[in-house]
């Protein structure tokens, strides 16, 4: 089993992509097999560690796996990996109220050990949350207060610039980070490839001068995990799948289409915004979530792509839409600057981002019906996260009854109409 590291902070907007992103890289060129994960529901960290790993990144989450399903993603991730780094979730306790999904509870699950990384000025953490059975390796330091430090490789015992409580835990500080070095993400909606790969390598380039990258990889363990089974976290929804994948449409888990081709499907992507309909032999369609509302006006005038979706529920064809890609399956879409643009029209549902409302955090959700999904009753976990509203919906089925993380009910949730179904929640797995 391949050993392991994960990067911790207090908060998000620490930095800890952009370290996660440079040590990956800096390993590759230097020939190690690396490979990363990301803790908790993300699509946007792990593109940019697949861009400096070379390889897909693993999303790995306690509160929305089944321990099936972890243990599979853990065995995948290791298969042919020496060293694995894993970047936290926001900060180190954040996840469901009762700590489940948190960078700390997949820490003490995987047998994992923290390399903190420090932001000066940042809030203290809550020490005495910390399990017993934890361990802080490692300390990064990021100093706000002058670029004149510059970054520079830590020693063997604590640099003076580090917390004393860090310390007191028995870690060392590894590197200290000025705040002037170029390697900064951009926007992370607005990023695309083109955009990540220089500052990736400036990134790679700052840890290389910077820290003691053999003292982090030597402290790393074995990542644990259970018994791995087959089986897919999410049904197959047809034996041929026609996967929307681009920058419209790019909030697709990898795994979950390994998951699909492992269980005899096949996997079809195609590009809306290239206006290219889904495969006409297709007896699925999938649009995942992304930023629909950033390309709007192209999808719009993507008649090749509309037409497609309308004709593959003419064939009788199952569709499914996730958050963006639910938004496109309605009726129409209104952008920040108060313009529609009509969308596919196939379920009655009108989404605005003129005033945007933030929807955030882990749920339960259970079909309320039968369809492409499962049976009624069946139970998924899943997450959501978007900033638009519904300012216009039809009387329709709803696709799920929902709760948060705690059990607390939400109500009802999305939409199904025939074989067209979707909601606002990405799934993660099934209960």
């Amino acid at each position: 089993m391949a050993s392991a590291i994960i990067l911790a902070a207090p908060a998000s907007g620490s930095g800890k992509t952009v370290l996660c992103a440079g040590l990956l890289a800096h390993f590759r060129k230097g020939g190690r097999a690396v490979r990363a994960f990301k803790a908790g529901p993300d699509y946007i960290d792990p593109g940019y560690h697949r861009m400096a790993s070379g390889h897909d990144c693993v999303n790995l989450d306690p509160w929305g796996m089944r321990p099936e399903t972890l243990a599979r993603r853990v065995a995948v991730l290791c298969a042919d990996a020496d060293l694995v780094i894993g970047e936290g979730a926001m900060g180190l306790f954040d996840g469901a109220r009762d700590g489940t999904g948190s960078t700390a509870d997949l820490a003490a699950g995987s047998g994992s050990l923290w390399c903190w990384w420090w932001t000066r000025g940042a809030r203290a953490p809550r020490w005495r949350r910390l399990p017993k059975a934890s361990s802080i390796t490692a300390t990064t330091w990021r100093s706000r207060a002058s670029s004149s430090t510059g970054w520079r490789r830590g020693a063997r015992t604590a640099a003076p610039q580090c917390p004393r409580r860090a310390i007191h835990r028995g870690s060392r500080c590894r590197a200290t980070v000025g705040r002037a070095e170029p390697a900064v993400a951009p926007s992370r909606p607005r990023a695309g490839l083109r955009e990540r790969r220089p500052w990736v390598e400036d990134a790679a380039a700052v840890v290389a001068r910077s820290v003691d990258t053999e003292a982090l990889a030597a402290l790393a363990r074995p990542l644990q995990a259970g018994p791995a089974a087959p089986g897919a976290a999410i049904p197959p929804l047809g034996q041929r799948i026609a996967v929307a994948r681009d920058e419209a449409f790019g909030f697709c888990y990898d795994a979950l289409m390994e998951d699909w081709r492992n269980a005899g499907a096949t996997v079809v992507p195609f590009s809306p915004l290239a206006d290219e309909a889904p495969d006409a032999e297709a007896d699925a369609v999938y649009l995942p979530g992304g930023y629909p509302e950033l390309h709007a006006g192209r999808i719009a005038g993507a008649q090749r792509f509309l037409a497609g979706l309308r004709a593959a529920t003419g064939h009788g064809a199952v569709l499914f839409g996730e958050c963006g890609g639910y938004m496109v399956l309605g009726r129409g879409l209104i952008d920040a600057d108060g313009h529609r643009h009509g969308m596919a029209g196939l379920l009655p549902l009108e989404t605005s981002f003129q005033e945007r409302r933030l929807a955030l955090g882990y749920r339960q959700a259970r079909l309320a019906a039968d369809g492409p999904l499962g049976k009624a009753g069946t139970a998924y976990c899943g997450h959501e996260f978007h900033y638009c509203r519904v300012v216009a919906e039809d009387a329709g089925r709803p696709l799920f009854e929902t709760c948060d993380a705690t059990g607390a009910p939400l109500g009802d949730a999305g939409m199904t109409a025939g074989m067209v179904s979707g909601s606002f929640i990405h799934l993660i797995d099934r209960a």
